[in-house]
């Protein structure tokens, strides 16, 4: 069975794996300035991360039309595919998942549409994770086992440089709400089945990193990482040296450092470090 695969924007799948893989990915809507900009089109994350800071008004974000879905399942199906399996960042983080299941009910059982439980390659994780299944020829049942077992191991968490962001979007799990105005925080977070849950905080930018890098070595071996980051490419690298020193030998070869999309960064805000791991 041809089955093709369709994910969002805001799951960080590295476009030359989606363009290797066939992956469809369909972008979100960033509203900015009272300017609408389809991500990663025409708006790059650097220039946006650039201008965030200074924005009077906060940028919002939306699903993209329900139309973008019903024409990328036709593509795919034009192309030959039987099935396909449309898997997204978790649907109590965004509206995305339920404009794919409104589309997905034009081609009744054709389509599996699938929450993700996670945001950014937390998301791609399984998206990649399927589309190796695929191409190995596994048929629709074993693929979806597949994603199952990787969403099992798959972790995400970040080191946000401010709270102020989160607060703007009304996001902010009730621990570090608490603490109300102190916005100068570095709040510790995971993201898990859907929910954003607090790890902790911190004062300085490099406690910060030392909770981060506890936390990863605390997972053990892994089979895949990737160092997320909201245009803080020098802090991710930094890292990423700092990680091969101390655990080698528990992290994968290929480390990808992944400037996250802007429709996540709206939510965290600049100089955001954080990863994105599969439990080996």
């Amino acid at each position: 069975m041809e089955i093709g695969l369709v994910t969002d924007s805001p799951a960080d799948v590295p476009p030359d794996l989606a363009e290797q893989y066939g992956i469809e990915v369909i972008p979100a809507i960033l509203v900015m300035d009272g300017e609408q900009y389809i991500d990663g089109v025409n708006l790059t994350r650097e220039e946006y991360y650039r201008r965030l800071p200074a924005m009077k008004t906060p940028p919002t974000t939306a699903a993209p039309a329900l139309g973008e879905f019903v024409s990328r399942y036709q593509k795919l199906f034009a192309a030959g595919c039987q099935h396909i399996i449309s898997l997204h960042t978790a649907g109590s983080l965004t509206s995305i998942l339920n404009f794919a299941q409104k589309a997905a009910e034009e081609f009744i059982g054709r389509v599996t549409v699938l929450d993700s439980g996670q945001l950014s390659l937390g998301v791609g994780y399984q998206v990649l994770a399927a589309a190796e299944a695929i191409e190995k020829g596994l048929g629709l049942e074993e693929t979806l086992q597949v994603i199952r077992r990787t969403r099992e191991r798959v972790r995400v968490s970040a080191a946000l440089d401010t709270m102020a962001y989160l607060r703007r979007s009304g996001r902010v799990p009730a621990a570090i709400a608490a603490l109300g105005g102190l916005l100068n925080i570095k709040p510790l977070l995971s993201v898990r089945d859907g929910e954003v849950k607090a790890l902790g905080m911190a004062r300085t930018t490099h406690s910060a990193t030392e909770s981060l890098l506890n936390f990863l070595a605390e997972l053990g071996p892994l089979e895949r990482l990737a160092v997320l980051h909201t245009n803080a490419e020098a802090r991710a690298r930094e890292f990423i040296d700092r990680l091969i020193a101390q655990y080698r030998r528990n992290i994968p070869a290929e480390i990808r450092i992944v400037n996250v999309t802007t429709v996540i960064g709206a939510h965290v805000g600049p100089n955001g470090l954080g990863f994105a791991a599969v439990i080996a």
